[in-house]
């Protein structure tokens, strides 16, 4: 096997690996879901205060969690930057010549607009 066949292979791997845990992260969203929708039981049984700290509660330590994730995540990235920006293939004089040029700022393109939106959510 070559060792481009064995790089892609990493890849694929990965990116098969991060596939499974946001499965499992939506499996995780569906109980949440499920959880929110059997608080209802509180208000039928006459206690909607029950229900209404359960939902707050529940909401907040999502958000809170989920901003920690993606702040940790974008700081990551964004000091990888530019260490990322020097892997831009170039092998001849004119950059645009080189194969995977483009591919390769569509990519950093796409990471550095993620990471904006990203942390527009963090700002919320």
């Amino acid at each position: 096997m070559s060792q481009n066949q064995l790089a892609e292979d990493s890849v694929q791997e990965a990116r098969a690996q991060m596939v499974g845990h946001m499965a499992d992260l939506h499996r995780l969203h569906l109980v949440l879901a499920n959880d929110a929708r059997s608080m209802k039981a509180f208000s039928f049984d006459g206690r909607a205060l029950a229900e209404i700290e359960l939902a707050s509660e529940m909401l907040e330590q999502y958000l809170a969690t989920s901003s920690a994730f993606l702040e940790n995540m974008r700081g990551r990235f964004e000091a990888r930057l530019e260490f990322l920006r020097r892997g831009e293939p170039i092998q001849y004089a004119n950059r645009d010549d080189a194969p995977g040029h483009a591919e390769f700022w569509l990519a950093f393109s796409r990471l550095t607009a993620v990471l904006r939106r990203v942390g527009r959510c963090a700002e919320v």
